[in-house]
C-alpha cells in the first residue's frame, strides 16, 4: 500500500523507471514505483522483449534449415513454423522478464503503487485521489506510436508493439518505416515465412547508419522474403476486415496486415506536465538539464520523454544520472553521440559516434578502416560471414570518432569500442590488444588494423 511521503517516486516502470527506482533504494532513499499497466513498462511487455523473442526464433527457424551445410540431416523433413508455439515462448520470456522486475522491486523494498502517476506543481505525485508528497520525482513513462495517413491503430493496422503480439503468422505484411524497429519486423517475419514489403520514404534503410553498412544490411534483409523499397511515396491505405489495401508508387497491393514503424511522441497524456509547470519543446518531449532536471524543482524526466536517442539502455543510464543528482551526488552527464545503438535484424546493426560523412563534414583528418566480417575465422566456423567492421578515426590524434557493424553478434562486438573510447584509447591501442582466436571479436581487431595502417587478413 502506498504511503503519504517518499524520497523518491518513480512514474513508469520500464528500463528507465525501474533501474531509477532500484538505483534510489540501493542510496538509501524511502521509494516508490508508480506503474498504469504491467511492471517492466512497454519495453518488457509489449516492445524489446518480445520483438528480440520473435527474432530468436527466425534466428533459429534459418539456422535450423541451414543445418545441412554442418551434415545435421532432417531426413527429408522441412521445417515448419508453428507460431502459436512461438507465441508462447514469447510470452514465456516476457512473463520470465517481468516477474524478474517484481522481484526486483520486492528485494529493493520498493513500494509499487498501480494507477496512473500525475505530476503536481509543488513536486508531488497523483494517484487517483491521493497526492503522495514527494522528496524527487522520476518521470519515465516513455513514448507512443503515431499512425500515418490518416489510420488508426487496430485489428489490420499496427503499431510496432501490435506487430510482435501477433498470434498468427502473416503470410503477406507490409512495414511502413524501416528505421531498426521497422527493419527487425520485416527481418523476422520475413525469416518465418511472411512475404514482407518495406517501405521507407528515404534513400536507405536504417537511415541514421552509416550508408556502407546500411547498404550490408539491405542486401542480406532482400533475401529474407522481404521487398525493400526506398524512396517510397505511400499515397493511401484503404482497411478493410481481412486486410489493408496501400498505394505506393501509383501500384496498389493488399495485404494482410500493415505495420506503422516510422515515428513515436513522448507520452506525457495525464501527466498534468502543465498544470504543474514542467516545461515541454516543440516536439512535446520534456526539456532537461545535463542532470535531467526539468523545469520544476526536485522533478526530473528521463528516457523517450526527453531528448535524445529512443534507446532503453539510455533510459536506464539517465536514471541513474537522476536519482544520483537527486541524493546529491557528483553526476557524469551522458555523451549522447558515444551511447550504442543496436538493431536486431539478421544481420545484426550496432554503431556509435559519427558516421564516415559526418566526421568528413566535420573537418576532421578522416580515416577509415574496414574489413567484411569474413575476414577472420570465426565466421566462417559459425556459418556466417555476412556483414563488415567499420571503424572512423581521426588520423592526427588516433581517436575513434564512430564504429559500425553489421554482421553476426555485432550488437555485442561494439561496446569494446565503446569502453575503449570512453577510457580515452583509441583505434592503435585496439589493434595492439590480443584477442581470443578463433572468436568474431578478432574482426574487430582487424577493423582496427587497418584504421592503424597495417591490416593483416585482408
Amino acid at each position: 500500500m502506498a504511503e503519504s511521503q517518499y524520497d523518491c517516486i518513480v512514474v513508469g516502470s520500464g528500463p528507465g523507471g525501474y533501474v531509477a527506482a532500484i538505483r534510489a533504494a540501493q542510496l538509501g532513499m524511502k521509494t516508490a514505483i508508480v506503474e498504469k499497466d504491467k511492471l517492466g513498462g512497454r519495453c518488457l511487455n509489449y516492445a524489446c522483449i518480445p520483438a528480440k523473442a520473435v527474432l530468436r526464433a527466425a534466428d533459429v527457424f534459418s539456422e535450423v534449415k541451414d543445418a545441412g551445410e554442418f551434415g545435421i540431416q532432417l531426413n527429408g523433413a522441412e521445417p515448419t513454423v508453428d507460431f502459436e508455439e512461438t507465441s508462447k515462448h514469447r510470452d514465456n520470456v516476457v512473463q520470465t522478464l517481468t516477474g524478474g522486475v517484481g522481484s526486483l522491486m520486492k528485494g529493493n523494498k520498493i513500494d509499487v503503487i498501480e494507477g496512473l502517476g500525475s505530476v503536481t506543481g509543488d513536486g508531488n505525485v497523483r494517484v487517483g485521489d491521493d497526492e503522495i508528497e514527494a522528496g524527487s520525482v522520476i518521470l519515465a513513462t516513455g513514448s507512443i506510436a503515431k499512425p500515418l495517413l490518416g489510420l488508426e491503430f487496430g485489428e489490420r493496422v499496427l503499431d510496432t508493439e501490435r506487430a510482435w503480439a501477433l498470434r498468427e503468422l502473416p503470410k503477406k505484411m507490409a512495414v511502413i518505416g524501416a528505421g531498426a524497429s521497422g527493419s527487425e519486423i520485416a527481418s523476422a517475419y520475413g525469416r518465418l515465412g511472411t512475404e514482407v514489403t518495406l517501405l521507407e520514404a528515404l534513400p536507405q534503410i536504417l537511415p541514421v547508419e552509416d550508408e556502407e553498412i546500411a547498404k550490408a544490411a539491405a542486401r542480406e534483409i532482400s533475401k529474407q522474403n522481404v521487398k525493400i523499397v526506398t524512396g517510397a511515396n505511400v499515397e493511401s491505405a484503404e482497411v478493410s476486415d481481412d486486410g489493408v489495401e496501400i498505394t505506393y508508387g501509383g501500384e496498389t497491393e493488399r495485404f494482410d496486415y500493415l505495420a506503422i514503424a516510422a515515428g513515436r511522441g513522448p507520452d506525457v497524456e495525464g501527466l498534468g506536465l502543465d498544470d504543474a509547470g514542467v516545461k515541454t519543446g516543440e516536439d512535446g518531449r520534456v526539456e532537461v538539464d545535463d542532470r535531467l532536471r526539468t523545469s520544476v524543482d526536485g522533478v526530473y524526466a528521463i528516457g523517450d520523454l526527453v531528448p535524445g536517442p529512443a534507446l532503453a539502455h539510455k533510459a536506464s543510464d539517465e536514471g541513474v544520472i537522476a536519482v544520483e543528482d537527486a541524493a546529491g551526488l557528483e553526476t557524469h552527464p551522458l555523451e549522447y553521440e558515444a551511447i550504442p545503438a543496436a538493431t536486431f535484424c539478421h544481420p545484426q546493426v550496432a554503431s556509435f559516434g559519427m558516421t564516415e560523412q559526418q566526421a568528413r563534414d566535420e573537418g576532421y583528418d578522416v580515416v577509415v578502416g574496414k574489413v567484411p566480417m569474413g575476414a577472420v575465422g570465426a565466421p566462417t566456423v559459425y556459418g556466417d560471414r555476412t556483414g563488415m567492421i567499420k571503424i572512423v578515426g581521426d588520423k592526427r590524434y588516433g581517436e575513434i570518432l564512430g564504429a559500425h557493424m553489421a554482421g553476426a553478434r555485432a550488437t555485442d562486438l561494439i561496446s569494446e569500442l565503446v569502453a575503449v573510447r570512453d577510457l580515452e584509447g583509441g583505434f592503435a591501442e585496439v589493434a595492439r590488444i590480443i584477442h581470443p582466436h578463433p572468436t568474431f571479436s578478432e574482426a574487430t581487431l582487424e577493423a582496427a588494423r587497418a584504421t592503424d595502417g597495417w591490416l593483416i587478413h585482408g
